[in-house]
């Protein structure tokens, strides 16, 4: 029989072998499984994807960012305002109170901007803040007639959905250096001064 069919039982061994092989396999994936489980967070069916974790689980102590009260607005002047570089075809100019400028400790920028036409005619005044992190500013109050007057709807607005090309040009040549406030209302000053020397 051996010598009729000499591969019978040999034929068998190398089945057996791949499935002890399947096992061990299987074996050795549910320990690194195991061990993978501290690092990803397998509630999230899409943890696997992409072979990275997902973002991490917000906790208790995670808090949302709140921005602080904003004092009334501060008396500016005329005589101090630099003036912010926008386009010739402007109608108005745009100039900035440095005496008003304040970096808050949550990352907001306050001042007073000051619109008059080129003529010299009328003037606007606007208290108004901007958030570089997220390039958004808000407007606190307006100044005409020669008072100020309170926004009733204060809300955070992209700066590049805003009609605003003041606001986009002050933050850009001086008081935001990328996602940050810049360092000291003196670095934003000279900046707003010299802005075509900025380099970014």
């Amino acid at each position: 029989m051996n010598l009729l069919f000499p591969t019978t039982r040999t034929a068998k061994r190398p089945s057996f072998r791949r499935n002890a092989e399947r096992v061990l396999l299987l074996a050795c994936f549910g320990i690194l499984a195991g061990c993978a489980s501290g690092k990803y967070d397998t509630d999230n069916p899409d943890w696997a994807q992409a072979g990275s974790a997902p973002p991490p689980k917000r906790s208790e102590t995670d808090k949302e960012w709140e921005e602080s009260a904003a004092p009334p607005p501060p008396a500016f002047s005329e005589s101090r305002l630099l003036p912010i570089e926008m386009p010739p075809y402007m109608s108005l100019k745009f100039g900035i109170d440095p005496g008003t400028i304040t970096i808050t400790p949550d990352g907001i920028v306050r001042y007073v901007v000051v619109a008059s036409n080129r003529s010299g005619g009328a003037v606007n005044a606007f208290y108004e803040g901007v958030r570089c992190s997220t390039a958004e500013m808000k407007s606190y109050a307006r100044y005409n007639s020669g008072a100020w007057q309170e926004v009733t709807k204060q809300e955070w607005k992209r700066i590049k959905d805003l009609n605003s090309r003041y606001t986009m040009a002050l933050s850009s040549q001086g008081i935001c250096r990328g996602n940050a406030p810049r360092s000291s209302v003196g670095e934003m000053v000279q900046n707003i001064r010299n802005p075509i020397r900025e380099v970014q």
